[in-house]
């Protein structure tokens, strides 16, 4: 059997496109080059799937992570060979610090074109090398590997969901020859249902030995509490019904859990938790874990000050991950924490802690809230009052996707439990503001309702090419509020203020621009003004809500004030949380 090479080697791509879309995947962002033209065009030919063209190769890997984190589903990123591929190396990080499932497809040339000079030619194997749950380093296609042109293609997305390692990047690293392109014939038979060619499933009960681990650790311990950490792609209802049979409170970061008022979880334990007085009132005999860290530095160190003092942590994963970057954990259960939750529960047959455990918890953290409140509800435009505003303007079906830094922080801290809060999405992996803007639009492609970017003035900035859209393309809807506080705010809480000159500092890490971001954005398409205080960013995000297409707010805030602001919340916060102490 002979087939021209070009007609082969488009049958390859169009067999992985296939099975792709077999498996449930919906969603493709490609990056146009010639060398992964025949991924390229199987995409744009398969109707189960909706591509995405993005020009900038680093800007469209954060975009599928946003499709990702939206959907809990994995995203196809297509590029073509060479420095393009380097370009997808931040948000591979990423994506595999955050369990985001991602199938990077990169073209590359065959063999004969490695290490003699041949353009855009580069070393593509080990890239990724230490981020990935799977790599394929794929030959020139040829005729003898047909039968197994599936396999392949349903491997890769089932292991950038069901790898033992938890959801996250697998790597296809594809050789084209020239010509790449050609007419498809018939392809590879599939599964005659029309099933993946692989179909894995992983089991996530039966817990009996670690059920009994388990309550034998947190036998005595009255006075627990869950940390909740972040974690988009995994539910909670079984950890929710665990803080209900013991009556201990859950710490939930709020990527994780919706902020209702109803499920009692603490929404202000940072701020409350730096007051020694309520630390030393609030000592629980045990720590549960759930899900990635929690985004807090204050509730760390008050793990750590609990695990010195002989307080055992019990961390819950389904992957059996040590995300303990303090060391403290005393025991690891590599379960699903939301079936064992819910295993648990039903096990526990009342509430072993005392209800005033919780209750107090409950009236500290409601306190808290009030003396927010009572600083925050004016009409003064600060940046935990930018936070919580947009937090609580945002409903059930919406999302705020929130940049790395102080905004994803000002919400965690400020934002108030809600009837019906929004979906709260982060970048966290690895932390970094690279993307957002780019991750803030992938979403909005999968949401339901609105979407909502809050970042920082040099985060957009360090993502300007996510705003370039093609003619053809459907530009998403969404609206960013940029706090423009003239450089890097986080910097200021730290110790180089206090151990530098202002103007080294300044250059060094508080790093100005000359950009004028309301002017950059307006040039770049968007709907785009400026506010002043609360009332006129409420006013701006109703009205951005019927804008088509992306629409950014600026809101200025000066960063030596935003110091003094937070330090006031905190000591409001301190206060009444040991006045009922």
């Amino acid at each position: 059997m002979t087939l021209p090479a070009t007609s082969l080697q488009s049958e390859f791509a169009t067999t992985l496109v296939d099975e792709w879309a077999r498996a449930g995947i919906r969603d493709a962002v490609v990056s146009p080059g010639s060398r992964s033209s025949a991924l390229a065009l199987a995409l744009l030919q398969e109707s189960r799937i909706h591509v995405h063209m993005r020009l900038d190769e680093r800007s469209g890997a954060f975009f599928a992570i946003g499709i990702a984190l939206a959907s809990s589903s994995p995203v196809v990123i297509v590029t073509t060979s060479g420095t393009a591929t380097a370009e997808l190396h931040a948000a591979v990080v990423e994506a595999d610090l955050a369990r985001v499932p991602l199938i990077v497809a990169t073209a590359d040339r065959p063999v004969e074109l490695h290490h003699v000079g041949a353009p855009q030619t580069i070393d593509q194997a080990q890239l990724f090398a230490g981020s990935l749950r799977y790599f394929l380093d794929l030959p020139v296609a040829e005729v003898e590997g047909r039968g197994h042109w599936r396999s392949f293609g349903a491997r890769l997305a089932a292991e950038s969901m069901s790898s033992p390692r938890g959801p996250g990047p697998v790597h296809a690293n594809i050789a084209f020859r020239e010509p790449m392109v050609g007419p498809v014939g018939e392809l590879p038979p599939g599964r005659s249902d029309g099933r993946v060619w692989h179909e894995v499933v992983r089991e996530v009960g039966v817990f009996s030995s670690a059920k009994k681990r388990f309550l034998e650790v947190i036998t005595g311990c009255e006075r627990g509490v869950i940390v909740l950490g972040g974690n988009p792609l995994r539910a909670v209802d079984g950890v929710l019904a665990l803080s209900e049979a013991l009556g201990w409170p859950i710490l939930g970061d709020t990527r994780a859990i919706r902020r209702e008022e109803r499920f009692g979880t603490i929404a202000h334990s940072d701020q409350f938790l730096r007051s020694d007085r309520v630390v030393d009132r609030l000592v629980p005999d045990c720590v549960v874990h759930v899900g990635t860290p929690h985004s807090s530095k204050t509730l760390m160190k008050w793990n750590e000050r609990l695990a010195r003092a002989g307080v055992p942590h019990l961390f819950l994963d389904p992957y059996g991950s040590f995300d303990d970057a303090e060391r403290y954990g005393s025991h690891f259960f590599a379960v699903d924490p939301d079936s064992f939750g819910n295993d648990l529960a039903s096990a526990i047959a009342s509430p072993q802690a005392d209800t005033s455990w919780r209750q107090i918890w409950r009236a500290i953290d409601r306190a808290a809230g009030q003396a927010i409140a009572g600083d925050l509800d004016g009409l003064v435009l600060t940046e935990p009052g930018i936070a919580r505003c947009v937090f609580a303007e945002l409903g059930s079906n919406d999302t705020l996707f929130c940049s790395s830094s102080m905004p994803i922080r000002d919400v965690e801290w400020f934002a108030a439990t809600d009837a019906s809060p929004p979906r709260v999405l982060a970048n966290r992996g690895a932390n970094g503001i690279d993307g957002v803007v780019s991750s803030v639009l992938g979403a909005a492609t999968s949401g339901e309702g609105r979407t909502v970017g809050l970042i920082g003035d040099l985060a957009l900035l360090h993502d300007l090419s996510g705003f370039v859209w093609g003619s053809k393309e459907e530009v998403p809807q969404a609206t960013f509020v940029v706090i423009d506080n003239g450089g890097g705010g986080i910097f200021s809480f730290l110790s180089y203020p206090d151990l530098i000159d202002e103007p080294t500092f300044e250059r060094g890490f508080g790093t100005p621009q000359r950009i004028d971001l309301l002017e950059i954005s307006r040039g770049l398409g968007c709907h785009s003004l400026e506010v002043h205080s609360l009332s006129e960013l409420r006013d701006g995000l109703a009205l951005c809500a019927d804008e088509p297409g992306i629409s950014v707010i600026i809101a200025r805030t000066d960063r030596s004030e935003n110091v003094v602001v937070h330090q006031r919340l905190a000591d409001a916060v301190c206060t009444s949380a040991e006045a009922l102490l």
